[in-house]
């Protein structure tokens, strides 16, 4: 798998020389991989995907140009750092390359410290960009994914669903009477109650593809891949019941002497012709109707019980 702190660059070239000569000068620094075409570059990316592309421009099949131009078309790889390598030295060259998305440009013969200085700079960029985005991607207050972090992760998911022909169930969770304990207890201490919530609710998850977000305010989200309605219910209960057994002191609860969550479960096998937004709809839906009927509850989704709202 390579050492996450060296980087992984792609060398790809069609003259397996230069590619020698880059790999050789590289190798101390960075877990190199190399390809000799742009069909192989493509492959190669998707399979292990780099933190830097150096490619050539001309290429026999598909040219430099077209890699790049595909890949700043795909959104799981347009991010990737590309730089272009090649005998061209004319200003249009240059211009064509970066306008369709590379980030740098170094014509042949090589200049082994130019090459050098040039990745480490771009390397330490992409680690910046890499924290920033990860940053995005976490809730401020809780430390757990964020809302936009789970739209991503869900439409991964639903999309990879289809293709299995796999069931994906949702869990939409609510703290109860959350604006009650803000008021009696003050909002820093609401606070701490989302972090200790968050936290009982992660740790409930234990497979590395589930996903627990906080989906805004004091409500809460968990994604299950591969796990049908009933599996899905075993995992919200769960949940509940360790929020439950936090014991935060909650005395304007209608619904217990301690802070408790409600949730709504939902699930389906996607097909092409499912709504993504109707799965997250359904729960949401389930989730309202249990706030409406009791509190403290898990609960899953069914056409009778729906029919009441």
């Amino acid at each position: 798998m390579g050492n996450p702190e060296r980087g992984k660059v792609l060398l790809v070239d069609d003259i397996k020389a230069n590619v020698n000569i880059l790999k050789l000068n590289l190798k101390k620094d960075y877990d190199i991989s190399v390809a000799y075409d742009g069909e192989s570059a493509l492959e190669q990316v998707v399979k292990n995907p780099p933190d830097l592309i150096l490619l050539d421009v001309q290429m026999p099949g598909i040219d430099g140009y077209e890699v790049c131009r595909r890949l700043k078309k795909d959104k799981d790889t347009e991010k990737i750092p590309i730089v272009f390598i090649t005998t061209k030295n004319e200003e249009e060259d240059e211009t064509k390359g970066l306008e369709i998305g590379a980030i740098d440009y170094i014509t042949k013969p090589f200049s082994i410290p130019i090459v050098k200085a040039r990745v480490k700079n771009l390397m330490q960029m992409k680690k910046q960009q890499d924290i920033l985005e990860r940053l995005s991607l976490i809730d401020g207050l809780t430390g757990i994914p964020n809302r936009r972090y789970f739209d991503q992760v869900f439409l991964q998911e639903w999309k990879r669903a289809i293709r299995a022909q796999a069931p994906l169930s949702v869990i939409m969770i609510d703290i109860d009477f959350f604006k009650k304990y803000n008021d009696q207890y003050g909002h820093p201490s609401g606070d701490e109650c989302l972090k200790s919530v968050g936290k009982a609710l992660s740790e409930t998850l234990h497979r590395p593809q589930d996903l627990v977000a906080r989906y805004g305010g004091e409500e809460f989200i968990a994604l299950l891949p591969d796990t049908e309605i009933a599996g899905a219910f075993i995992i919200g209960e769960t949940m509940r019941q360790n929020v439950e057994n936090l014991q935060i002191p909650h005395a304007q609860s209608l619904a217990a002497d301690y802070v408790t969550i409600s949730a709504g479960i939902a699930s389906v096998v996607p097909t092409n012709v499912s709504s993504s937004g109707l799965l997250i709809k359904d729960a949401d839906r389930v989730l309202y109707k249990v706030k409406k009927d009791s509190r403290n509850t898990c609960k899953t989704f069914s056409a009778e019980d729906m029919a009441d709202l």
